[in-house]
């Protein structure tokens, strides 16, 4: 442990029932409680409904969560996935259908990066689907210096097809 306190984004995502937890968005909505209890909830957004990408199959809800921890990125990635067990989760196919999906898009730390896991995540900035929720809790973060999450969420608003 790093004794810093960090503040973290994280991604939730489901597109698969839960036997206790209920349909998607209850799973989701059941696992902010969780990172709360586990580490300090300091804020969360709404939970969004999106389509599945790649090959899901099924529509996901999805929520990025600001947690507080004194944990380094491993550390806090172990954490994670520990609690995609709990919640269910098994291994499977790279864009399988899941339960519960936690991914750590940054941490208030910088930038970090190992064999396992970089932070923050690659491909966060093309992913409508994090960057909305995170821009809703924090638009002044900044993702890919000086860009901050509001302005992405704006670049990729724009890019999208008009329907």
């Amino acid at each position: 442990m790093s004794g810093a306190t960090h503040l973290y984004a994280i991604a939730i995502g489901s597109n698969r029932p839960h036997g206790r937890f209920g349909r998607p968005p209850q799973v989701v909505e059941s696992a902010i409680a969780r990172l709360d209890e586990d580490f300090g909830l300091f804020d969360a957004s709404l939970i969004l409904l999106n389509k599945a990408q790649g090959g899901a199959g099924r529509d996901f809800a999805n929520a990025v969560a600001l947690v507080e921890s004194d944990l380094d990125p491993p550390e806090m990635l172990r954490s994670l996935k520990k609690l995609e067990r709990e919640f269910g989760r098994r291994r499977g196919r790279r864009w399988g259908s899941r339960v519960l999906d936690l991914d750590i898009v940054d941490w208030s730390g910088g930038r970090w990066r190992s064999r396992s896991l970089t932070v923050p995540h690659g491909a966060v900035a093309e992913r409508a689907f994090v960057i909305e929720p995170l821009a809703s809790i924090a638009p002044s973060w900044r993702l890919e210096a000086p860009l901050t999450a509001r302005h992405l969420a704006h670049r990729l608003a724009r890019r999208r097809p008009r329907r």
